[in-house]
C-alpha cells in the first residue's frame, strides 16, 4: 500500500481500539463522571480528560490526587468500566467514522491487520464482536500480554513491538494508527510510523512533530492511498 506522506509502501497496519476504532473514549468519560457522582468525589467533569488515551502512570497520579483511599478508587473503576460494558451491550458502542471502510479495503490488499490496545484482552474481544469487525483482524495484542511479560504499556513501545514481531514483518513495512498523545509517543518511540486521528483532543504540536500524518478520519487517510 502507498500511502501519500510516507517513504516506504505498507504491508501491514496495526489499529489501537479506543477512541480510534470506537467510540467509547466518550464513554468512559461519562462512566468517570457518573462513578464520581455517585460516590460524592466532587472532581468536576472537565478533570477527567486527563484520561483520555492516559498511561498507567498518568492515571495512577489522578487516583492519587483526587481519591480518598484505594477502596474507594477500586470501586470507581469497577463502577467506570460495568458502566461501559452496560452501554455497550445496548448497542452505543460503535465505529468511528469510516473504520468499516478502511478496514474492508485493507483486507482487501491483503495486508496484515492488527491491533495492538492498552485495555484488557476480555474488553478487545467484547468491543469487537459487538460492532461486528472482530474477523477483519489478524492478531491482537493487549495490555494482558505485555503486563503478564512485565512490561509496560503505552507510551512504552512494548505493546507496538509485540505487535509487529506478531505480523511477521518489518517496521518499515507497517503503519500504526493512533487517537492519543501517548500512542502516537509509542508509536515513535517503536520506530514504526503512525497517523494520527484524533479522538477527545486534538492533536498537538508535539503530536504533529512525531506523527507521520494527521488525518480528521479514515474517509480523508484513504485518500491519500494511490
Amino acid at each position: 500500500m502507498r500511502v501519500a506522506g510516507l517513504k516506504t509502501d505498507k504491508q501491514g497496519v496495526i489499529f489501537d481500539m479506543d477512541g480510534l476504532l470506537v467510540n467509547s473514549e466518550e464513554f468512559y468519560w461519562q462512566a468517570n463522571i457518573q462513578a464520581a457522582r455517585e460516590y460524592k468525589l466532587g472532581i468536576s467533569d472537565d478533570a477527567y480528560l486527563d484520561l483520555v488515551g492516559a498511561s498507567v502512570k498518568a492515571m495512577d497520579a489522578f487516583y492519587e490526587k483526587y481519591f480518598p483511599s484505594d477502596e474507594v478508587r477500586q470501586a470507581f473503576v469497577k463502577r467506570t468500566d460495568d458502566l461501559v460494558w452496560e452501554w455497550t451491550d445496548q448497542g452505543k458502542l460503535k465505529l468511528k467514522a469510516g473504520v468499516k471502510e478502511a478496514l474492508e479495503y485493507f483486507n482487501d490488499l491483503g495486508l496484515t491487520v492488527g491491533i495492538a490496545s492498552n485495555n484488557y484482552k476480555s474488553v478487545v474481544d467484547h468491543n469487537l464482536w459487538v460492532t461486528g469487525c472482530r474477523n477483519s483482524f489478524d492478531f491482537i495484542v493487549t495490555h494482558d500480554e505485555v503486563a503478564e511479560k512485565k512490561l509496560r504499556s503505552k507510551p512504552f513501545p512494548y505493546l507496538y513491538l509485540a505487535a509487529q514481531e506478531r505480523s511477521g514483518l518489518g517496521k518499515d513495512q507497517l503503519l500504526i494508527f493512533e487517537d492519543s498523545s501517548m500512542g502516537v509517543e509509542a508509536a515513535e518511540n517503536a520506530g514504526i510510523d503512525c497517523v494520527m486521528i484524533p479522538d477527545i483532543k486534538p492533536a498537538s504540536a508535539e503530536d504533529r512533530a512525531r506523527a507521520q500524518l494527521i488525518c480528521p478520519d479514515f474517509f480523508d487517510f484513504l485518500k491519500k492511498i494511490s
